[in-house]
């Protein structure tokens, strides 16, 4: 009888080299191929396949319930604790850093119909985050400001919302996440100006370190017309009410 040989890149050989190989392994690869980051502040939906992320679970339960075990918790006596690395896993792939692993929401733009050219702002809307230097989170609130042209796109006030839930639902410094913001934002709607700011409490500092309860942190972006026009931005700050 005639022996086949298989060759080195053979569908049966790499399916038998994939198997047992962790999902994490399998996404970094394909970034890695790609010439892609994969920052804490990323989003990498485009390279998960359907059913990893469910895999994706499975193995961050497996190493959050090592976690457990290595800080010497008893989660199988301990009935609080028996199934946290689950909650966990879940908490953090479907939840906080869902804005990760998740698809940008569909954003329905319209035509600027009837020529709108002042200026608009939505706010406060809520900010749900985590500090990517100890996981811990940051919560707070953004007013976003718009200042449209003939050309920009229309959104609905509801789909800013989506946007900030999407951009900020990952690890971040809040520095950098409202640039990211302002990108996307800039991006979608085609503005003459666009204004950021954002307020915030992080827990790394009041829940740990110096753990100072009252403090937040304040910071803006400016686009477009709201860098060169110093009216304009006097204006939209002083419409944002001050605490």
């Amino acid at each position: 009888m005639t022996q086949t040989n298989l060759s080195p890149h053979s569908t049966t050989d790499v399916a038998a080299d994939d198997e047992g190989v962790p999902v994490s392994a399998k996404i970094r690869e394909r970034l890695t191929a790609q010439q892609r980051r994969f920052f804490a502040n990323d989003n990498i939906a485009d390279v998960i396949r359907p059913g990893e992320l469910d895999a994706l679970l499975d193995e961050v339960e497996e190493k959050m319930q090592a976690v457990l075990e290595s800080m010497v918790i008893d989660t199988e006596a301990d009935h609080n604790t028996r199934s946290t690395a689950r909650r966990v896993a879940k908490m953090y792939l479907q939840e906080v850093f869902r804005g990760r692993y998740t698809a940008p929401p569909a954003i329905t733009e319209f035509p600027n119909a009837e020529h709108l050219n002042e200026l608009m702002i939505v706010g406060p809307i809520t900010v749900r985050s985590a500090c990517s230097h100890h996981l811990c989170p940051v919560m707070g609130k953004i007013w976003i400001g718009v200042l449209p042209n003939q050309n920009t796109n229309v959104i609905g006030l509801s789909k800013y919302a989506r946007l900030v839930d999407w951009v900020m639902g990952r690890p971040q410094i809040q520095e950098e996440a409202v640039v990211q913001l302002a990108d996307l934002i800039m991006e979608k709607t085609r503005p003459d100006g666009l204004a950021i700011v954002m307020q915030a409490s992080h827990f790394c500092m009041s829940w740990r370190g110096v753990k100072e309860m009252n403090s937040k942190m304040l910071n803006s972006v400016m686009r477009g017309v709201f860098l060169k026009d110093p009216s304009l931005r006097r204006e939209f700050l002083a419409l944002i009410p001050k605490d």
